[in-house]
């Protein structure tokens, strides 16, 4: 067993997660098994995030202010925007034994006056490191700054002109590096101007939530007008909603037009992040899918997180759920297939993929177009692994359908993908010879994944 780890349930010593992780390892085997105990989450990804750049914009020029991020999430993506807040010349103080940052903000002036940044395959870092750099020196003392930001080879495929076109209707001087909509981006700063610009709402919220964070700081109002529907709605909540708790408003005209008001500033704050629900989801389904029974902490149903829905939604199936003060618990029971629109709440999509394996009829999962440009092309993948499963799965451009069948072993490509990785791994606990390639990439993140999925499997 040279690349190949079986997880197992024995003695810990033997297990390939108690010394350095899953690094170096290039195929990891799961064991079948019901999933029954209780689920401690790490903070949200997208809220550590987004509340990782308001602090640095908040507080005053005198660098005065101070915010506490407390039950932060420290993974790649996090990581990439912590380091590029340094790279740029922020206070940011990382506890990891805490979960804790420290970041100090300047009051909307970005330090120094140029930088080569590089976030991975981070598309939230990407895209609000964007907008925020074009503040350059503020409004009371703006200077021409010049920034460049890169990733890997997947994020340079990954589209990003609307946002660009988007700043520079507002007076930004943004474009791609080599001039084909994707990056590396270059930033021309000498602060944001603002007015009204012109988006589609079909690509990604990520763009409309780099516009607003960095919004405030604006020399006048900033409108965006959505041209059509604007996808993964619940994460524009999330972002509004996170503003106004550091002391911004904006005002959402039914989707159609966000609007906010020149002069505000974000406070200093502490705060404490949610659990985070997409991680949420994976242990949910794979109680679902093995007569299990998991209770998640960290929790609520009135979360931040859109992606909540997706407890509804195993409801809805068939699974039996309770509701408790900061907690949810699933347990599994016969499950019928459903027709769905994951428009609001994408990346539950993998997950329920999974979910439809093992219920009973066809299921269908529309209004996902966007999955396209994520880490990878999701929807394809998707339908390839369902294949390479013996499962009969056929693609859209907005989605797929999954006819449920009887899986095989196989080995499962992730193609870098977190998400492809940790939901294909649910199907080990019910299929043995699953084995997830290059189950590494889950710290983009979710860096103890399996670790927890172990601890939480019964041998069956």
């Amino acid at each position: 067993m040279n690349d190949r780890v079986t997880a197992h349930s024995g003695n810990p010593s033997e297990s390939p997660f108690t010394k350095g992780g899953l690094r170096g390892i290039n195929e990891l085997e799961i064991r079948p098994g019901r999933l029954v105990g209780e689920v401690y989450l790490p903070g949200s990804k997208s809220l550590t995030n987004r509340s990782l750049l308001i602090s640095a914009l908040g507080g005053s020029t005198a660098g005065d202010g101070e915010s506490i991020i407390s039950n932060a999430l420290f993974s790649e993506d996090t990581d990439y925007m912590a380091s590029a807040l340094k790279a740029l010349g922020f206070s940011v103080e990382e506890n990891k034994k805490e979960k804790q940052f420290k970041v100090k903000g300047l009051g909307g002036i970005i330090p120094s006056k140029k930088a080569k940044l590089f976030v991975g395959n981070a598309g939230t870092a990407m895209r609000f490191l964007t907008a925020m750099l074009t503040l350059g020196g503020g409004r009371a003392t703006p200077y021409e700054g010049e920034y460049e930001i890169d990733g890997v080879e997947r994020m340079r495929q990954r589209p990003i002109q609307d946002l660009l076109d988007c700043l520079n209707q507002l007076g930004a001087d943004v474009r791609s590096k080599f001039n084909n909509g994707c990056p590396p981006v270059i930033i021309k700063a000498s602060g944001l101007e603002g007015g009204q610009a012109r988006m589609k709402g079909n690509l990604s919220s990520q763009y409309f939530t780099a516009v607003l964070l960095s919004a405030p700081y604006a020399r006048k109002d900033v409108e965006i007008k959505v041209i059509g529907e604007l996808v993964s709605r619940p994460y524009t909540v999330m972002t509004i909603g996170l503003m106004k708790r550091f002391g911004v408003s904006v005002e959402n005209q039914g989707y159609e037009n966000l609007f906010v008001k020149a002069g505000q500033r974000y406070s200093p704050l502490q705060y404490e992040v949610e659990g985070d629900v997409t991680s949420a989801s994976y242990f949910l389904a794979g109680a679902a899918i093995t007569s299990g029974k998991v209770r998640v902490h960290g929790i609520s149903r009135d979360s931040l997180q859109g992606d909540i829905r997706f407890v509804d939604i195993l409801e809805e199936m068939g699974a039996r759920v309770e509701w408790g003060e900061g907690w949810v618990e699933l347990e599994g029971n016969s499950l019928k297939g459903i027709e769905v629109d994951l428009g609001e709440c994408p990346d539950l999509a993998q997950t329920l993929a999974v979910v439809a394996l093992f219920a009973e009829g066809r299921t269908r999962i529309r209004n996902v177009a966007n999955l396209r440009i994520k880490e990878t092309d999701r929807i394809h993948a998707v339908v390839t692994e369902l294949e390479r499963l013996g499962v009969k799965a056929r693609e859209y451009e907005d989605g797929f359908e999954i006819e449920p069948g009887k899986p095989r072993a196989a080995r499962i490509e992730t193609y870098g993908d977190h998400r492809m990785a940790m939901s294909f791994a649910l199907v080990g606990l019910r299929v043995p010879g699953i084995v997830i390639k290059d189950p590494a990439c889950v710290a983009k993140t979710f860096p103890g994944y399996f670790e927890e999925l172990e601890r939480l499997r019964q041998p069956a």
